[in-house]
């Protein structure tokens, strides 16, 4: 059984936790959040499964209708924005270098390797290590923290400074830290990683703000073991239209690092293992719209989906008004 948990709002502001399998699709007793849920598991010693099958089943519901009625939420989040980190890796996946390469290419001689090939190819050597070695370590980066995260159907919003809005398809694992400091997998979900790449493209040294954007989740957090396989499909819709599509592929047999190679140098700085702490980890993508000149333009519309994974993740590009602020010395 695949076991599929959603957070829902009602219109009256109830929220409720959905869990969704090949069995039906019900809403779960006495939780109002996954976070919720997965402390009552830690705290029972069992895992998610057990500890929705301790909690029970409510009404059966329709995820698909509650999705097109704008009732489901991102299906993680902390009511404290600033205790969830929003974190990423790229040049993970094979093929992931092409694209970035390319980007990168002029800022280097002809006869020498980018950067990114290079950590790419250690990538490639290193990243799945045996059990007790220590891999390759990945690109990393940071996207900011809970303000930023976008549940399905939200526009991904730009800032009025950035020079792109592009859409980046990839898988996000979802972390919540325990009281003794161990981070708990609680699963993946469908992402987009939201970035900047003609920012990143000027300068690779740009990366780090090309980065720091918005980032939307899929509906769904996908429970039990990471998929070794991973086959969908990323659109982007303009004015009623498919603009441009292409599958992408993810899982670790379409990676050259593991996850659990991804994992562990995330979260060996003990910054990221604080109790209560909430991570979304972006595992990188190697399918990329900019990447074969496509330039969006706002109310475009970015569509993710793969099975096993049941409903889509769509959103629509925005831009903010500039900001007024004043910066004061005390």
């Amino acid at each position: 059984m695949t076991l599929r948990l959603l957070q829902h709002r009602a219109a009256d502001g109830t929220r409720s936790v959905i869990a969704a399998s090949s069995h039906g699709d019900a809403f779960v007793l006495g939780v109002d959040s996954v976070r919720s849920l997965a402390n009552k598991a830690i705290a029972m010693g069992t895992d998610l499964a057990g500890a929705v099958a301790a909690c029970g089943f409510g009404e059966p519901v329709d995820i698909a209708a509650e999705l097109a009625a704008g009732r489901l939420l991102a299906p993680i989040d902390h009511p404290d924005a600033a205790h969830l980190f929003m974190t990423g890796t790229g040049l993970t996946h094979l093929g992931s270098a092409e694209g970035r390469d390319k980007m990168h290419r002029e800022a280097a001689a002809a006869e020498k390797q980018t950067d990114s090939m290079r950590i790419f190819l250690e990538g490639v050597e290193g990243g799945k290590p045996a059990a007790g070695e220590v891999g390759s370590q990945p690109e990393w980066f940071y996207k900011g923290n809970g303000f930023g995260l976008v549940g399905p159907g939200k526009p991904l919003t730009s800032p009025s400074f950035a020079k792109d809005g592009g859409e980046e398809p990839e898988l996000a694992g979802i972390y919540l830290i325990g009281e003794d400091g161990t981070p708990f997998r609680l699963g993946v979900c469908l992402a987009n990683e939201f970035s900047d790449h003609v920012t990143e493209r000027h300068n690779y040294l740009w990366l780090a703000h090309s980065k720091l954007r918005q980032a939307a989740l899929g509906p769904e957090l996908l429970v039990g073991p990471l998929p070794m396989q991973i086959e969908g499909s990323s659109r982007i819709h303009r004015d009623g239209k498919v603009l441009w599509e292409k599958p992408f592929l993810s899982g670790e047999e379409n990676m050259s690092h593991s996850f659990a190679n991804l994992e562990a140098h995330h979260f060996k700085y003990e910054v990221f293992r604080q109790p209560g702490d909430v991570h979304v980890h972006f595992f990188g993508t190697a399918t990329l719209s900019f990447s074969e000149g496509i330039k969006t333009e706002v109310g475009d519309e970015f569509e993710i989906e793969a099975a096993p994974f049941t409903l889509p993740l769509r959103n629509t590009l925005a831009q903010a008004a500039a900001p007024t602020f004043t910066i004061k010395a005390l």
